[in-house]
């Protein structure tokens, strides 16, 4: 059996197999109907069960470690990468006296790669303050070797490089924060319960530092 899975779309599965009832002797197309039905119902479960998928092991730690930054599902050339939003979540959720800066953006978002320049160069200027950008990838899956680690590799970013897979993006782009339309590229900021989201570009560097400021 063949499955397609159509990101950030519904995932659509695809039967490959065919029963030809014509070539099929008459006292035995009742049995073969009846087993082409029990298939078709078994594959119907099988693909809920994948909606319905339970939560993974990283998953479960994490909510054990609330204040620890979470365990990834897997890693990609040493890249973290995140299969929901659940996953990765209680990266939002730190209670301390540091800054994050978290920036959403993907290799093929070109005002993303504009200002991707902008974090390397706050981010270097800051090593002394407790002040963390991370760099949320939300590249497809079928990218993440052919486009993402290049990338990363050739423009050497030194910013917290993440993968977050997770194409049901109305399902959780609200509890980034409610203001989010999904567009990228976005850059939340918060330190403790105080926060902010820019839902667009950074045009100057100058930008960036004047809506972080208030955070340091």
């Amino acid at each position: 059996m063949k499955i397609t899975y159509l990101y950030g779309e519904n995932r659509k599965k695809v039967d490959s197999r065919k029963m030809h009832l014509n070539s099929i002797p008459a006292p035995f197309k009742f049995l073969a109907i009846t087993l082409a039905l029990t298939v078709t119902t078994g594959c119907k479960n099988e693909n809920s069960k994948v909606n319905d998928a339970k939560p993974t092991l990283a998953s479960k730690v994490n909510k054990e470690l609330p204040n620890h930054w979470p365990l990834p599902d897997t890693y990609v050339e040493g890249i973290p990468v995140y299969d929901t939003f659940t996953g990765i979540e209680p990266m939002f959720q730190f209670d301390n006296d540091t800054t994050y800066v978290v920036n959403f953006w993907a290799t093929w978002c070109k005002p993303c790669i504009k200002e991707l320049p902008y974090f390397e160069e706050f981010n270097s200027n800051r090593k002394t303050e407790k002040v963390k950008v991370v760099l949320v990838s939300l590249d497809f899956p079928r990218h993440l070797e052919t486009k993402l680690v290049p990338f990363v590799r050739e423009q050497q970013l030194k910013s917290k490089v993440v993968v977050l897979l997770d194409g049901k993006y109305n399902d959780w782009i609200d509890k980034v924060s409610p203001e989010w339309s999904g567009a990228i590229p976005a850059t939340y900021i918060y330190k403790g319960r105080q926060n902010h989201l820019v839902p667009s570009p950074f045009e100057t560097m100058e930008e960036l530092i004047e809506v972080v400021k208030p955070f340091l």
